[in-house]
């Protein structure tokens, strides 16, 4: 709980402040006096005011935050401030300064994922372990062993890459080539694979299993690294170093083996087999039960000694300063342009609104990213960023892209929308944005 609560304090604190900033130092370089920079909402529990009369405060919930701006429209001016008010600026300075905090955010997601590649990018070739039948791939002639090298002519080095790729394809009918190198083999082949409206209506959590492929992974020797305390395998008295034979009558020679029996027994006792030193000793495990993904399963409470990858799958590209700018470049526009694919997609419907996420799994993603690592916490908070950059641009009332539409029909016009319509289309913004709210959090709570 404390790890989620500070993983996304973390991520969303910068994120904000660095788009509440984009506004504030446009705003000031156009002559706008800023009342306030708030990072956060609700009440202050910290204020700062600058030489330029801003006060700056840090808020108690930190899910948001703002830039108050003098203007005549919020308020009395005074007539020696009126040329620093907000409304008093033309239409362009106006679109540059709303335009400054998405612009931000994309800004600071160029500058992590450059970070990211100078930091080094290391991951894992995309060697098939298995076919799933019934599967999009299954079409195919990929065998297990074999290396994806592009998917529907995106090349893909690392499983990353496969799964960024087949995010853009949900919803897709039509046909999309796969090329692969065969184990063993030093020539490339192709295959085609037809889908008809991929995934549409689904909520899929593996997209490369839903694809039909999973990932190569090394056989795991069932030698025991760890006995969880007080858990199924404690109980049943095993030990570290302890080598499993077989369980439930079945000879087993992987770790894999191991859990696919464990899983599906929860609460029924175990007959098993372990190597001990010199002897073989025979134990009664009885797994605890637990619920993942709707289903009860069983678990017993062991680590296994993890096992050695192939050196040859593991990449690793380093970058010079100008490449990772360039990295940094090339990564952003991928996630924006496959943002923007994925809320069109929504609003066709070929995108579940089940999809949305909330406050809730933002703090479990951050978690988990956290865990796995600096650079998987960096490239979070980087497609965080650009989310938060696109959403914001969407042309809704009450979000920067809302005042940029009312902004560009005055510039085509040269007048403004009248203020009665520009109200009435904020409530009906707030209104909507909090029915998004609403069933984001919803989504988390049903993912609980």
């Amino acid at each position: 709980m404390i790890q989620n609560v500070l993983s996304i304090v973390v991520a969303l604190g910068l994120l904000i402040t660095f788009h509440e900033f984009g506004h504030f130092f446009v705003a000031r370089r156009c002559g706008v006096k800023v009342l306030r920079f708030s990072v956060g909402f609700g009440k202050p529990i910290y204020r700062y005011v600058g030489k330029t009369g801003t006060e700056y405060t840090l808020a108690m919930i930190p899910l948001g935050g703002y830039v108050r701006m003098l203007d005549e429209r919020e308020g009395n001016v005074p007539a020696e401030l009126r040329a620093q008010a907000f409304n008093t600026k033309n239409v362009w300075q106006r679109i540059a300064i709303v335009a400054a905090g998405p612009v931000a955010n994309f800004i600071l997601a160029i500058a992590i994922y450059a970070l990211v590649a100078l930091l080094g990018v290391q991951s894992i070739a995309p060697k098939v372990g298995q076919i799933e039948q019934n599967s999009p791939v299954a079409q195919t002639q990929i065998q297990p062993g074999d290396e994806l090298i592009s998917v529907a002519g995106e090349s893909v080095v690392s499983w990353e890459d496969v799964n960024l790729v087949l995010a853009g394809l949900i919803g897709k009918t039509g046909t999309i080539i796969v090329r692969y190198q065969p184990e063993g083999m030093s020539s490339l082949q192709e295959d085609k694979i037809q889908l008809n409206r991929w995934l549409v209506g689904d909520e899929p959590n593996n997209l490369i299993r839903a694809f039909g492929l999973s990932p190569w992974q090394p056989i795991v020797t069932p030698i025991i690294a760890q006995v969880v305390a007080d858990g199924a395998a404690s109980v049943a008295g095993f030990q570290a170093g302890d080598e499993i034979l077989s369980i439930g009558n079945r000879p087993v020679s992987s770790w894999q083996q191991v859990v696919a029996v464990v899983q599906a027994n929860p609460s029924r006792e175990l007959v098993v087999e372990v190597q001990r030193s010199q002897d073989v000793i025979e134990l009664l495990l009885l797994p605890k039960s637990t619920e993942k993904n709707g289903k009860v399963i069983g678990y017993a409470g062991l680590a296994v000694v993890p096992p050695k990858w192939d050196e040859n799958l593991i990449r690793e590209r380093h970058y010079g300063p100008v490449e990772s700018l360039s990295y940094g470049v090339a990564q952003t526009y991928k996630m924006v342009s496959l943002t923007i694919s994925s809320i069109g997609k929504m609003l066709q419907g070929l995108i579940s609104v089940d999809n949305l996420s909330g406050p809730i799994t933002i703090a479990k993603v951050a978690s988990a990213s956290a865990d796995s690592g600096l650079q998987s916490f960096l490239k979070f908070m980087a497609y965080l960023s650009v989310s938060l950059g696109v959403l914001n641009l969407l042309p809704i009332p009450m979000l920067d892209g809302g005042h940029l539409l009312f902004f560009g029909i005055e510039a085509i016009r040269r007048k403004p929308v009248s203020e009665k319509i520009q109200n009435m289309a904020y409530r009906v913004g707030a209104s909507l944005l909090f029915a998004l709210m609403a069933v984001a959090i919803f989504n988390d709570i049903a993912r609980l």
